[in-house]
């Protein structure tokens, strides 16, 4: 498990409880200072560095970010950081199609982005595709029997803010005044989450608001959030997906490419209102959000972790048949060695 982010651990968690119900052996590698080890569970094994995850020969590598060291041993697999939310790169394409060369095998989320990458499959030929669902979302089909965000006590439709960390997309300071004022009437229970890469200057302004009515969390698992929600307010962030395959609504404030799944606002005063709409569940909005679930993620069996041990098995069995080399990208394998501290060939 080759992990940059503390959110990675909630990805795959899910896959590494169905590989060692196979018998199979899991240890993670923590790359760079953005992810911790205190995260790390007293039954999880952690490799310290490079040397001794080429020493440990892995068979596979799992992946919940962009990039992964070729000089590192075992089958390259993309499970996602998240899914598509339409966010451009600084080369103005979707970052979430861009092809690095790092990878073996995709394993897709839905038959949106599956027909995407098969499409990238066949133009660069050094990958497979194959779609199996999102590993973190295993549990999100299989709620908990203790949430520590519900409040059986509070009969308040509860609402969960979340926001992404970018200056050009987020919502936080846009809304804090209308967040601030709505938090104060104890109209609604808010529940108030953010990307981890947050200005901590803003962290601070939210913190700053928690109450009898307001919750700040900081957390490496937003799956107990978001079955706590009742309704989501967000921006551009890839959390709001994982909101709507609950079949419940989302207010999206200044999206970047707002659809009839959403209720989008581009004026701050307009915040109340929508979510008195989207607590309403209108029909037509929840057959918008219907449909967009069967098309980015239509599986709720909660097994989409074993689709994708078996994709990964099936390619380590039959091997790169088909295949060419992946490019080996001097100039990335170059920084990340240096990166990582390790120069050995």
């Amino acid at each position: 498990m080759y992990i940059a982010q503390n959110y990675s651990y909630a990805i795959l968690r899910p896959l590494q409880a169905l590989i060692r119900s196979k018998g199979g052996d899991v240890c993670w590698f923590l790359e760079g200072e953005e992810v911790s080890g205190k995260f790390l569970a007293k039954d999880e094994n952690h490799l310290a560095n490079i040397a001794d995850v080429i020493a440990w020969q892995p068979d596979v590598v799992f992946v919940p970010g962009n990039v992964v060291p070729n000089f590192i041993p075992g089958l390259k697999v993309a499970v996602f950081h998240g899914f598509n939310s339409g966010k451009l790169n600084r080369k103005g394409r979707e970052d979430h199609f861009e092809i690095r060369g790092c990878f073996d095998l995709f394993c897709t989320q839905g038959p949106d982005t599956t027909e995407r990458f098969e499409h990238l499959a066949q133009q660069y030929k050094f990958f497979n595709v194959k779609q199996t669902g999102w590993p973190m979302l295993d549990p999100l089909f299989h709620p908990q029997i203790e949430n520590p965000y519900i409040n059986e006590k509070d009969d308040r439709a509860t609402v969960l803010m979340c926001s992404t960390f970018s200056r050009n997309l987020t919502c936080a300071p846009h809304l804090f005044e209308h967040i601030k004022t709505l938090s104060q009437t104890g109209r609604w229970r808010w529940l108030v989450q953010f990307h981890p890469k947050m200005d901590p200057q803003i962290v601070e302004m939210y913190k700053g608001l928690e109450s009898e009515n307001l919750t700040f969390i900081e957390t490496d698992n937003v799956i107990p959030v978001l079955q706590a929600a009742d309704v989501m307010l967000c921006d551009t962030s890839s959390v709001l997906l994982m909101h709507l395959l609950q079949r419940k609504p989302v207010v999206t404030f200044k999206n970047q490419s707002p659809k009839p799944h959403l209720i989008n606002i581009t004026d701050a005063g307009d915040v109340e209102s929508a979510l008195e709409i989207a607590l309403s569940r209108p029909e037509s909005l929840m057959a918008e959000i219907e449909a967009y679930c069967q098309l980015i993620h239509p599986y709720t069996d909660g097994c989409s972790s074993l689709r994708v041990f078996d994709a990964a098995n099936e390619m380590v069995s039959i091997g790169y048949q088909g295949l060419k080399p992946k490019p080996y990208n001097w100039l990335r394998q170059y920084k990340m060695r240096k990166k990582l501290g390790y120069w050995k060939f």
